[in-house]
């Protein structure tokens, strides 16, 4: 297939369909059709074969049920255990492993709207991009207190006070 993973990807049933297989889910054709159940079925099929023939995502399982066989999909994504295995990878896994990453952050953003009474202020829901100047000793500084910062948010414990709270993090060197 000639065409990038990025114009593939940019069609709204397919970011749906890669938004419910985000986070490692496993799903048949009929669960991810009650979750887009504006999609019909034929629509459902003809973007997830786009999306297999791209490798975007994965046949994991198959069932017989009755005489037809039932798919389970997964988002076709290498296993990641050290910073070796993401050395490792080739451009097409790491665009795979983005494309996950942006659709799970997409969907927890519809989400959000999707609650009703939003105000972005209020709820602390940012999105920015700072462009910024630093030596590579001073990137790993900052890089060092921003994960601090964070391993210690991360230990507090959900309260009356205390909102689960989200946040993701790019970092893209410039060339």
């Amino acid at each position: 297939m000639n065409t990038s993973k990025a114009k593939i990807l940019m069609h709204p049933v397919r970011i749906k369909i890669i938004q419910q297989l985000a986070n490692g889910n496993r799903m048949t054709v009929q669960q991810i059709a009650n979750r887009l159940d504006k999609v019909s079925q034929a629509s459902l099929y003809r973007h997830l074969n786009t999306l297999l023939e791209a490798e975007m995502i994965q046949v994991v399982e198959e069932n017989q049920i009755r005489g037809t066989v039932e798919r389970v999909y997964a988002i076709k994504s290498p296993t990641i255990h050290t910073a070796d295995d993401l050395k490792a990878l080739s451009k097409e896994e790491h665009l795979n492993l983005f494309m996950t990453f942006q659709a799970y952050l997409m969907g927890q953003f519809e989400n959000y709207l999707d609650r009703g009474d939003i105000d972005l202020p209020r709820d602390g829901v940012s999105y920015r991009v700072a462009s910024i100047n630093l030596s590579d000793e001073e990137f790993a500084d900052l890089t060092g207190k921003l994960a601090s910062l964070l391993m210690e948010a991360m230990k507090n414990e959900p309260s009356e006070e205390r909102k689960p709270r989200q946040i993701a993090n790019i970092i893209i060197p410039e060339k």
